[in-house]
C-alpha cells in the first residue's frame, strides 16, 4: 500500500483526488497539507508541511505556486518523492525544482491527463510534416474565470512539443495587439481565453494554404487531472532522483 501526502488537499483538485483515492486498493492518504483546515478529512491536516510528521511514499501537489518552494524544501529534506502539478512556477522556482530533481524523484507535467499527453506526441509528429511544408502554428486555450495564469502550463507544453519537433527554431507570439506587422514564418501564436466555468480545452491549428489541420483536446472534469495525478503518484514512489512526466507513467 502506497502512503500519499496530499499537498493542496482542500482545494477542489485535493478534494477530488482523496475520493478517488479512497477507491484504490493500492493506495492511500496518509496526510494532508492545506493553508485551509476548516474541511473534515479522513486523515491529519496540517496548515504548513513543515508541521507535517508523518510518514509517506509520495506527495501529490495540487497546490499553488507560492506553496512550491516550502514544498521542494520539504520533500528534499525528507527525500520523498513529488508530483508536482502546480503551474506558474517562475523561472527561479523552475531551476529550484531541477536542482531539487538531482537528489529526489519529480515528477512535473502541465496536464495529468492521458489524452494530453498522447497529444503532445501527435503534435511532434504532425509538426515535422506540415511545418516544413508552410502551414503556420496557432495555438488557443480556453479555460474558468478563476485560473490565473496564462497562458495555461498545458499550452506552453503543447507549444514546447512543436518547437522541439522544429529544433526549437520557432519563437512564442502572446499578443499582437502590441505591434502592427505581418505574422512571421517561424512563429507560434498563443491566445487564452478565461470565461466560465470551462474546465480545460486546448486547440493547435496548423493553417496552411487552403488547408487547416486541427487537433483539439477538451476536458469535461477535473477528474481526469485527478486520476492521472493518482497514476502518477503510483508509479513514482520508490523511484530513483531525476525528472520524471506522464509520458513515463503512460510508456509514450
Amino acid at each position: 500500500m502506497i502512503k500519499m501526502m496530499m499537498h493542496g488537499c482542500n482545494g477542489k483538485m485535493g478534494r477530488m483526488i482523496t475520493e478517488i483515492v479512497k477507491g484504490d486498493e493500492n493506495a492511500v492518504i496518509v496526510a494532508g497539507v492545506d493553508a485551509y483546515t476548516e474541511v473534515p478529512n479522513e486523515y491529519p491536516v496540517f496548515d504548513s508541511i513543515d508541521k507535517c510528521g508523518v510518514d509517506v511514499d509520495v506527495v501529490i501537489d495540487f497546490s499553488n505556486a507560492g506553496a512550491v518552494d516550502a514544498l521542494m524544501d520539504y520533500c528534499v529534506e525528507k527525500k520523498l518523492p513529488v508530483v508536482l502539478c502546480t503551474t506558474g512556477l517562475s523561472e527561479d522556482q523552475l531551476a529550484k525544482v531541477e536542482e531539487a530533481s538531482r537528489s529526489i524523484a519529480v515528477l512535473k507535467s502541465a496536464n495529468m491527463s492521458l489524452g494530453v499527453n498522447l497529444l503532445l506526441k501527435l503534435l511532434k509528429d504532425a509538426a515535422k510534416v506540415l511545418a516544413p511544408a508552410g502551414y503556420d502554428v496557432e495555438l488557443v486555450e480556453r479555460h474558468h474565470n478563476q485560473k490565473v495564469d496564462a497562458p495555461s502550463g498545458t499550452a506552453l507544453a503543447l507549444a514546447d512539443a512543436v518547437n522541439e519537433a522544429l529544433e526549437n527554431e520557432y519563437h512564442y507570439v502572446y499578443d499582437r495587439s502590441q505591434v502592427r506587422k505581418k505574422r512571421e514564418k517561424k512563429e507560434i501564436g498563443i491566445s487564452a481565453v478565461r470565461g466560465g466555468t470551462i474546465v480545460g480545452e486546448h486547440e493547435v491549428i496548423f493553417a496552411g494554404t487552403d488547408e487547416v489541420v486541427e487537433f483539439k483536446h477538451t476536458a469535461h472534469s477535473r477528474g481526469v487531472f485527478a486520476k492521472g495525478a493518482v497514476e502518477a503518484g503510483k508509479f513514482l514512489a520508490g523511484k530513483e532522483a531525476g525528472m520524471y512526466d506522464m509520458g513515463d507513467v503512460i510508456g509514450l
